[in-house]
């Protein structure tokens, strides 16, 4: 890997930082949770390839890349179903009745039904 090539790899790199920075700052409140669970899916994919980049690595500067790389994925990929699965309990409490009411009350003591 020449100069040149690493730097093209680390405009390439920044520019990319700066384009996500500007999608993600753009997406209402509403749209979060299921944009989450769904890059939940890539970001998989994305642990696959580092796992692969860092198991072929052949120089210290290689290895520790790929480590970094996998750990990072194995985070962002355990946050995001964490706070994923947090937001859709908080929808699932508004939306389903709790226990108590769905049985209906005891008849009352003394009157029969009829």
């Amino acid at each position: 890997m020449n100069d040149n090539s690493l730097l093209n790899e680390f405009t390439i790199f920044v520019l990319a930082i700066f384009i996500g920075f500007e999608v993600i700052s753009k997406v209402p409140t509403i749209l979060h949770t299921p944009l989450m669970s769904g890059t939940n899916a890539i970001h998989g994919i994305i642990l696959v390839g580092a796992i692969l980049i860092a198991a072929t690595a052949r120089d210290p500067l290689q290895i520790v890349l790929g480590l970094v790389a996998v750990i990072l994925a194995t985070i962002n990929v355990v946050g995001g179903f964490v706070v994923t699965d947090r937001m859709l309990e908080m929808f699932k409490g508004r939306q389903t009745p709790t226990q108590k009411e769905k049985t209906p009350p005891p008849p009352p003591k003394g009157k029969t039904a009829g």
